[in-house]
């Protein structure tokens, strides 16, 4: 009927504006919050205090605390890496010395530790006598690792004073003149002395004689002209390319020698064999001297045939004007025929 559709017709009026008026409001709710949130931030932002946050050079130390800064991050990747090798040689200049910690920037590699510190002594005149002085005077000139001192190539003059516990010293390549016997007054470890390479032509006759524990003794390419006495207790000595002749040795100079191994005295000025020789001997090296004749007692002992020296088996004395061949009978106790002319 007529009356029963507009009756559906409002129904579906009343329906259609409820779902607009749901939608309408949604977008109205939103802008609302949306309006309203800047609102609540401004007001939490007016009442932050941000006074104790003005940064400034007066204040940044207090405001940020850095004490545990290097703590929390580990450098040790970044840190350079450093080998040491062999030691770099010394300046001769010893302005040098004091100018390379300045000028370097790379770091610095601490010295070898040493048990007692090092004062400066005067060196002590010709004839004076060099008490052992408390400290390491000769590390001012020299390097002083542990018992070892080393001065090659250090423009040194004379043998400058040594620590008491000095052991080994190498003091190759410089200019030093003559040996006195307070050079080494004292020092009662020395077991090895390197002077190759200066320019002695004197030395005390008891410059080593006193040295209990002296077994080297490394004195080539010098200008000697007479080998001073020798401690008891020498293994070795070597002394080429000097200026010795016969009489520049005393008579048996080394019988006694017990210890003797090694006597090396090529390239000098001997007119014989430097005989007794002890019996500890092993290696003799006369070479390029000046040597004529030998006796047959050189090194054998011509009254008993049964000798046999086994340790002596390097015998050295090609570049002399001697024929080996005209002395058969001196080396029938050696295991090894002496190295020189046999025509």
């Amino acid at each position: 009927t007529l009356a029963g559709c507009r009756m559906w017709t409002l129904a579906w009026l009343g329906i259609a504006s409820l779902c607009l008026g749901g939608a309408w409001a949604v977008p109205a709710k939103e802008e609302r919050r949306k309006a309203e949130k800047p609102k609540a931030d401004l007001a939490l932002y007016e009442n932050l205090d941000l006074d104790n946050y003005d940064l400034t050079l007066d204040n940044y130390g207090e405001i940020l605390d850095l004490s545990n800064y290097e703590e929390l991050y580990d450098y040790g990747d970044l840190a350079p890496k450093i080998e040491v090798g062999t030691l770099a040689p010394r300046p001769k200049d010893p302005t040098a010395l004091s100018n390379l910690g300045a000028t370097a920037e790379t770091p610095k590699l601490q010295p070898p530790t040493i048990a007692s510190p090092v004062h400066p002594a005067p060196i002590p005149a010709q004839g004076e006598v060099a008490s052992a002085p408390p400290g390491l005077p000769s590390c001012l000139l020299c390097l002083c690792i542990g018992i070892s001192v080393y001065c090659d190539d250090a423009n040194l003059e004379h043998i400058p004073p040594l620590p008491p516990e000095t052991t080994y010293l190498y003091a190759r390549f410089n200019r030093i003149g003559a040996i006195r016997a307070s050079d080494f007054m004292g020092l009662k470890k020395l077991k090895r002395i390197d002077l190759t390479s200066n320019f002695i032509s004197w030395a005390d006759a008891d410059a080593f004689r006193l040295l209990p524990s002296l077994q080297e003794l490394i004195l080539p390419e010098n200008r000697l002209t007479a080998l001073p006495e020798l401690p008891h207790s020498i293994v070795r000595l070597d002394a080429r390319l000097n200026r010795i002749p016969s009489t520049g040795l005393r008579p048996e100079a080394f019988r006694d020698l017990k210890q003797l191994q090694f006597l090396h005295l090529s390239d000098n000025q001997l007119d014989y064999i430097p005989a007794p020789l002890p019996e500890s001997l092993r290696s003799l090296h006369l070479q390029n001297n000046n040597i004529q004749t030998m006796h047959e007692d050189t090194f054998c002992d011509s009254r008993d045939h049964s000798q046999i020296r086994r340790a002596l088996e390097d015998i050295r004395l090609d570049g002399n004007p001697i024929n080996l061949s005209l002395f058969p009978n001196a080396y029938f106790c050696l295991p090894r025929l002496p190295t020189g002319r046999f025509f």
